[in-house]
């Protein structure tokens, strides 16, 4: 395994971590009792063969389910100085309601202190409030910190790009966990702004929401020969210093396979990546036009000013992607969970309205007579039942 200094954390994190939340028993809160042994056995073998990886970053939240309840025993079985574990626990109006929960997740797990405690979803105004004014739930925080049950404090954010770096110039997070990966970068800012206050950089499941990279359309595979699609983006995304570690969304021991052909490879990033990067840039151009991948973004209305609360900007950059690589699991899921998403992931799909209501709202695109046609285009090709957000699911 191949570690990096975690910011101003000191920590030597390993470049994948062992994320939490898709080998647990179920996305409601039950207890140990309740959970099958074959589930248990399996999500002890996950966590087993990580630590013997040298994944020793064991990450979870509050709100994964029955994830903190079940690691609560594997993790007693190994050097507590050796793990670097980190929880999340969302922001709440009562700070005391925050600090009981942290509490709660410290009995969970079983442990005296967490390595890393993140605020848990700083997505929208209100929970940046929550967490960030005076007496807030940061505070409670930091007073955890000041009594040793918490040794870092940092943030997890689906927020727009400008709260992002609005929250990392407070200067009070010692790391953020974000999303940034091949088929969205549009967050690398806030990633430059973390390694401006030497923060610790965590990016958020690259290989599922970075284009359901577990079963990868075969156009996206072509483009990436001689790579496959999931070492391409662990690459590009490891390739830069700023990043720390990447979550590997494990539900079974295998899961850790495929990345770990990546850690060979980092030493030829310089050379492997460019001629991959410009596969996929060229197949855009020949699909969509130099002049759309360049502008397409300009001038498009946020969610919550367009009639419906549509989410032109995901749809149409979900239409991109199914033109140019043909993801077309992702971009359904994605498209379908419009709706249900809250502030992890705001705004409606197109459903039955009349696009052409839009034209107001995009007045100051210059492909404004274009895009309702392309979101009528998406609707009609991967809408479909609605997709529920996993800690909805059953």
């Amino acid at each position: 395994m191949l570690y990096r200094r975690f910011g101003r954390t000191e920590l030597q994190m390993p470049v994948f971590s062992c994320g939490g939340m898709r080998y647990q028993h179920a996305w409601q809160d039950k207890p140990l009792a309740e959970v099958p042994d074959d589930n248990q056995r399996n999500l002890e073998a996950t966590v087993e063969r990580a630590i013997a990886l040298g994944i020793t970053h064991i990450e979870t939240a509050r709100f994964y389910g029955s994830s903190e309840r079940q690691l609560g025993p594997v993790l007693r079985r190994f050097d507590r100085d050796g793990l670097i574990i980190q929880t999340k626990i969302a922001p709440t109006e009562d700070p005391a309601e925050f600090r009981a929960n942290v509490e709660d997740s410290l009995a969970r797990l079983q442990v005296d202190y967490v390595d890393l405690l993140g605020l848990h979803g700083l997505n929208d105004a209100q929970t940046f409030d929550w967490a960030l004014r005076p007496g807030g739930c940061l505070d409670a925080a930091e007073d955890l910190r000041r009594q040793g049950r918490v040794r870092h404090i940092g943030f997890s954010t689906h927020a727009p790009r400008e709260q992002i770096e609005a929250a990392i110039a407070t200067g009070r997070f010692d790391y953020v966990n974000l999303h940034w990966y091949w088929i969205f970068q549009d967050n690398w800012p806030a990633i430059e702004a973390a390694s401006r206050q030497d923060m610790g950089v965590f990016i958020i499941s690259p290989s599922d929401k970075g284009g359901h990279l577990y079963n990868p359309s075969q156009r996206l595979s072509d483009l990436c020969t001689p790579l496959h699609p999931m070492v391409f983006n662990d690459l590009f995304c490891l390739s830069h210093s700023q990043v720390h570690t990447l979550s590997i969304g494990a539900a079974r021991p295998t899961d850790f396979d495929r990345h770990l052909e990546t850690l060979p490879l980092l030493a030829q990033a310089d050379d492997l990546l460019p001629p991959i990067q410009q596969r996929l840039r060229q197949a855009a151009v020949e699909v969509l036009g130099e002049d759309w991948l360049r502008r397409w973004s300009v001038g498009l209305p946020r969610w919550d000013q367009t009639p419906g609360e549509v989410n032109i900007p995901v749809m149409v950059w979900l239409w991109n992607l199914l033109q140019a690589y043909d993801l077309q699991s992702f971009a359904r899921a994605r498209y379908n969970l419009l709706g249900n998403g809250g502030h992890w992931f705001p705004g409606q799909r197109l459903g039955d309205r009349d696009p052409t209501e839009f034209r107001d709202c995009l007045q100051r695109s210059p492909f404004a007579e274009r895009i309702p046609a392309i979101l009528a285009d998406l609707e009609a090709r991967i809408g479909g039942e609605s997709v529920q957000r996993l800690s909805q699911s059953s």
